[in-house]
């Protein structure tokens, strides 16, 4: 079981920068140097949605989005998610979800990440339950068609500008944030926790089928996360209000079986490597970072960290029965469920969800490479051709 990592370094800063550069150059098959990702292709949950669930099955509604884009932009969140500061970091533009026919740009990217998305098809699909269609076989064979297509449309020339040159394909980092929902998937089903951890292996014999598959079509740069502490989210605590807590609070056996599916994913990369040897594959431990909100939120300036910040009720201002941006009847009078004063110091939006506070700061740790396997930075983490 993994234990959650300290964000605290003994190594003097110019030792540390000078590790991460032995590291990729000790490894042939990552970049020695500052990569230039012309495109990032993206698959995941809500974690990583830009867009895709909201633009095709449920649109996010007020106070969504209501920190930077000052409106809905398809992201359930106040805010950017890290995808976004992701690709910021690597000086492109954000990524447009594939799902969206509304002024999307796939010049340098796509993102086929959906709200509610599993790796494995779900039992319960929206609207008839509550998850999306598009989990990741799906993801896949979008990816597929989006790779043929968007090349029969350069060389017709109409709308070319929009879309990504072949020799993008081969170059881009391919980046995937997927998994907490089909934990979710079986806390929700009335499956024990063990038998939720019993279903990983599986789930991950899915995932990695999928990680092989785009990669015969040419990807060679992947950036893999593995999946938060799900037992610290409020949905989950106001749910197993029984469920043991940690020294923090959080729901300790759903962080088990969390970690359980880390370890056993880290596991499953480690394989791939051996399976696919010219591929340059990052595990992202954003599990410490996010845990360490947790555990040290006023060092990092959150406060609250068990409580969202769009919600209605109980102690973690989280009710099943009325989400953030809907109404609540109260003695009568329509109550909107809106946003907390400050989202800037709070962790969690609606419940499930981070705020683009918390967002940001997870993109910080990760990016360095200070959380990843192998050491190297985002701006590091290529192909080297």
């Amino acid at each position: 079981m993994e234990s959650p990592s300290i964000l605290k370094f003994t190594i003097p800063l110019s030792c540390f920068f000078t590790l991460l550069l032995c590291a990729a150059t000790l490894n042939p098959v990552f970049a020695s140097k500052v990569c230039n990702f012309p495109a990032i292709f993206n698959f995941g949950d809500s974690n990583s949605d830009t867009g895709g669930l909201s633009a095709s099955l449920i649109r996010a509604t007020p106070p969504y989005g209501e920190t930077y884009f000052r409106r809905p932009a398809g992201r359930f969140s106040d805010g950017r998610l890290t995808i976004d500061f992701m690709a910021m970091g690597v000086g492109l533009p954000y990524l447009s979800a594939y799902l969206d026919s509304l002024g999307a740009n796939f010049t340098h990217g796509a993102n086929f990440a959906t709200a509610s998305s599993t790796i494995r098809l779900p039992s319960r699909i929206i609207p008839a339950g509550g998850f999306s269609p598009f989990y990741l076989d799906i993801q896949y064979s979008q990816f597929e068609q989006f790779k043929e297509r968007s090349q029969i449309i350069r060389r017709q020339g109409i709308y070319a500008h929009l879309m990504p040159k072949k020799d993008y394909f081969p170059k881009a980092l391919y980046t995937f944030d997927i998994g907490q929902n089909d934990l979710g998937e079986g806390f929700f089903g009335n499956m024990t926790v063990e038998e939720v951890n019993a279903s990983i292996p599986d789930i991950l014999d899915k995932f990695s089928l999928n990680v092989k598959n785009i990669y015969k079509l040419g990807a060679r740069s992947f950036w893999i996360h593995n999946t938060g502490p799900i037992g610290c989210l409020p949905y989950i605590l106001d749910t197993f209000p029984s469920a043991q807590r940690d020294s923090y609070g959080c729901a300790k056996p759903y962080n088990d079986v969390a970690q359980s599916f880390n370890h056993k994913l880290k596991e499953a990369i480690v394989q791939l490597r051996i399976d696919l040897p010219s591929a340059a594959i990052t595990y992202v431990d954003v599990y410490s970072v996010k845990y360490s909100l947790y555990r040290e939120p006023h060092k990092y300036g959150f406060e609250l960290p068990l409580v969202a910040c769009c919600g209605y009720g109980g102690k973690y201002n989280y009710s099943s029965s009325v989400g953030c941006g809907e109404t609540v009847t109260v003695n009568g009078s329509q109550i909107f469920v809106g946003s907390c004063e400050r989202p800037s110091v709070r962790v969690n939006w609606d419940g499930i969800h981070y705020t683009e506070a918390a967002n940001k700061f997870v993109f910080a740790q990760i990016s360095t490479g200070a959380f990843s396997d192998p050491p190297v930075p985002l701006k590091m983490a290529c192909h080297q051709v």
